[in-house]
C-alpha cells in the first residue's frame, strides 16, 4: 500500500477527518523510506484530489465531506456557524497543546458543551472547574468569556490569562486600541 493510501485509510478509521497530529500518530511510518514522515503526511494532505481542507491542521476525505461538514455544523453562507465551529477547534488545540505540555487546562462554563472535533471540552480539559486564586470579583472575570472590548481592555491589565478569538475580533479589538 502506497503512503497516500495508508493516510487515506487512517482517516477512514478516523470518521473520514483528522488533524495532522492524529495522523502523524496513527500512520505506521516503518515502511516509508523517508527521513521527514511528517512532512510527507503534509503533503499528501494538501496535494491528494481525495482531501480537503477544513481548518488549518484539519483535513478530510471528500467522500465523507457533507456528513462531516454537517457534523461539525458548518453550513455555507452562514458566519455564525463556522465562526462558532472555529472558535471551539482553536479553543481545543489550545488545551491539548496545554495537556501536552502537562499544564493544567480549563474552558469556561459556557464552552464546555462545544465540540472539539468529535467530543465536548469538559472531556479535554484537565480541570473542571476554575481555581479561586484571586479576589471574587477578578475570579468571576475570570470565569467569562468577556462580551464587550471594553471588558476584555480592563480585565487584560489584571492578569494574562488567555481566550482564543476568531480573527474578527482580534483585528476589531487591535484596531480599537
Amino acid at each position: 500500500m502506497n503512503q497516500t493510501k495508508q493516510v487515506i485509510e487512517v482517516m477512514r478509521k478516523l470518521g473520514g477527518f483528522a488533524t495532522f497530529g492524529k495522523l502523524n500518530q496513527m500512520v505506521d511510518f516503518s515502511t516509508w523510506k523517508t527521513k521527514t514522515p511528517e512532512n510527507s503526511v503534509r503533503r499528501i494532505v494538501q496535494d491528494s484530489s481525495e482531501i480537503f481542507k477544513i481548518k488549518p491542521g484539519l483535513w478530510a476525505l471528500k467522500e465523507y465531506e457533507s456528513e462531516i461538514l454537517n457534523k461539525f455544523n458548518i453550513i455555507d453562507g452562514n458566519e455564525e456557524n463556522v465562526a462558532d465551529f472555529s472558535h471551539s477547534y482553536y479553543q481545543g488545540l489550545t488545551v491539548e497543546i496545554g495537556n501536552l505540555r502537562s499544564m493544567k487546562t480549563y474552558v469556561p462554563n459556557q464552552d464546555k458543551n462545544k465540540l472539539f472535533l468529535d467530543k465536548p471540552l469538559r472531556e479535554v480539559v484537565n480541570v473542571p472547574d476554575i481555581y479561586e486564586f484571586t479576589y471574587p470579583e477578578l475570579l468571576r472575570h475570570a470565569k467569562t468569556v468577556f462580551k464587550s472590548i471594553k471588558d476584555r481592555v480592563k480585565f487584560k491589565s489584571y492578569t494574562a490569562l488567555s481566550e482564543i478569538h476568531n480573527s474578527a475580533f482580534k483585528h476589531s479589538a487591535a484596531t480599537a486600541l
